[in-house]
């Protein structure tokens, strides 16, 4: 992959997102795969999902620290919220960079919402609008995985075993509806990022 063969003019977007349960490895991936296209020569930008320094992020955080409680639908409205009030950070890092990378975007809110029991269409509909992601990977690891990589401080969906299989399964099911790279993260993160790599690539052949 280079700078020079093709990549500036033929995405409709440049935003990557890696998605998964808690723990799943998506922070480290996000490092590996920002370096390799930085040393390809790319402008890269990396965002991370929710952002708290906003009020909504301010709210999302109590709710998971376990401070606040509040309906399903009025906690993904909050997630959601969250990217719109954020949009200028959004368009803002695509201007300036050749790819950026979100840490969760709009599929972990599909795949935790449809785990609370709301509608796929009606989350969708929240972040209609936004930029649109150009490929998705979702990092596939069991729950004992995800539970040895942190077993201290968890918030409030780390902690909830049956909730985290339902949203696994959603991910995997949604990977399949809407084609995104399922990848299997217990592999070592050598190899990951390869197969992330290797995804990348096709996305943008």
């Amino acid at each position: 992959m280079s700078n020079s063969n093709g990549f500036d003019y033929l995405l409709p977007s440049r935003l990557i997102a890696l998605e998964g349960i808690d723990q799943a490895g998506k922070k480290t991936q996000t490092r590996l795969l920002s370096a390799s296209l930085r040393r390809e020569g790319f402008k890269v930008g990396t965002l991370s999902f929710p952002i708290y320094s906003t009020s909504s992020g301010r709210l999302i955080r109590s709710f998971l620290a376990g401070r606040a409680n509040t309906s399903p639908h009025a906690l993904h409205l909050l997630y959601s919220l969250n990217r719109w009030e954020n949009l200028e950070t959004i368009t803002s890092a695509l201007k300036k960079n050749d790819f950026v990378i979100c840490n969760r975007y709009t599929p972990s809110n599909l795949a935790y919402g449809e785990a609370r029991g709301l509608s796929v269409q009606w989350l969708a509909g929240l972040d209609a609008g936004l930029p649109e992601t150009r490929a998705v990977f979702v990092l596939d690891v069991p729950l004992p995985k995800s539970f040895s990589r942190k077993t201290k401080r968890r918030d409030v969906n780390e902690r909830d075993r049956a909730f985290l299989e339902k949203v696994r399964r959603n991910y995997r099911s949604l990977a399949h509806r809407f084609g995104w790279h399922l990848v299997d993260g217990t592999k070592p993160p050598s190899e990951v990022h390869e197969r992330i790599l290797l995804g990348l690539r096709n996305a943008f052949l």
